[in-house]
């Protein structure tokens, strides 16, 4: 299987094995709510964070879906989105190696991205999920008309990237669609119009 090499790899390999474990501490001032619930929300380091619930649920959470940073050279308040694409991959990979660790063995991960990374974000989880769990990219038109203008074009799709831990432990989800929805998707049968 091919993998992606840049400059740091060997070193970011080993990140998420190296970031110390952390015990998570609850904040008064920012606690709502039933504790017994069981949701939490936790601010830090994404890293530091996901390291701090690997010992409480590790293989037990069923799906997760994750926003990395798209890279499009924009600043933005609480974040830079304009790193460097070796700092881009060295961030990215330990933080889906430990998310791959707290998955079901039945369980899925959906990554939000743009044309900027997706290629790359694709490469780099055939090697932590496998090419073998891949399960689709789907691709979704976030407007009609405006959009991310570059240069030449305006930019309307983005990609969410769809992987099981284990495709073989995967559930048969499959429905038959709504006849309502189908309509929407079925109404060009016999080729293509102009």
């Amino acid at each position: 299987m091919p993998t992606l090499h840049w400059l740091t790899r060997e070193t970011d390999l080993k990140l998420s094995g190296l970031a110390p474990y952390r015990l998570l501490e609850a904040v008064d001032e920012h606690s709502h709510g039933d504790p017994a619930t069981g949701n939490i929300l936790i601010q830090g380091d994404n890293l530091d964070a996901l390291k701090a619930l690997l010992p409480y649920y590790a293989g037990a959470v069923k799906c997760i879906y994750i926003d990395p940073p798209y890279n499009t050279k924009s600043a933005f308040e609480y974040y830079d989105d304009n790193m460097e694409h070796t700092k881009w991959l060295s961030v990215l990979y330990p933080r889906l190696e430990i998310l791959r660790e707290l998955l079901t063995e039945d369980g899925a991960i959906w990554a939000s991205i743009d044309d900027h990374e997706v290629h790359y974000l694709k490469v780099i989880m055939d090697e932590v999920f496998g090419r073998g769990n891949f399960l689709a990219n789907f691709v979704w038109q976030k407007s009609y008309g405006g959009g991310a203008k570059a240069r030449w074009f305006v930019g309307l799709h983005e990609h969410i990237l769809c992987y099981a831990k284990s495709l073989d432990r995967l559930p048969d989800l499959w429905l038959p669609p709504d006849p309502e929805a189908a309509k929407k998707y079925y109404k060009y049968k016999g080729g293509c119009t102009r």
